[in-house]
């Protein structure tokens, strides 16, 4: 064999070997992206008294989530501290 065959094997071997790598980086990248689809559409919680998954609030400036049967509504601190901000500025 000359060196320009074995260079060619040389290149050759590396290709299938970096194909390999991003076949597998590939596959890995979906079952993330899997992961985090079923993540997303999996319900957050639900009520506890009717056991109804529990929707986004309707008020799209404070967020968290509520009962669709008015039990009740679920928050973040991060939700909390703009309901407390909201109220603190308004007019008395």
């Amino acid at each position: 064999m000359s060196n320009g065959e074995k260079d060619k094997l040389g290149d050759k071997l590396h290709d299938v070997e970096a194909a390999r790598e991003n076949e597998w980086a590939h596959k890995r990248d979906q079952e993330l992206l899997e992961k985090l689809r079923h993540r997303n559409a999996a319900p957050v919680g639900v009520c506890p008294e009717c056991k109804q998954p529990l929707i986004l609030s309707p008020d799209p400036n404070i967020g968290g989530m509520v009962c669709p049967q008015n039990h009740g509504a679920w928050f973040g601190w991060d939700t909390v501290l703009k309901i407390m901000d909201r109220f603190a500025h308004t007019k008395k």
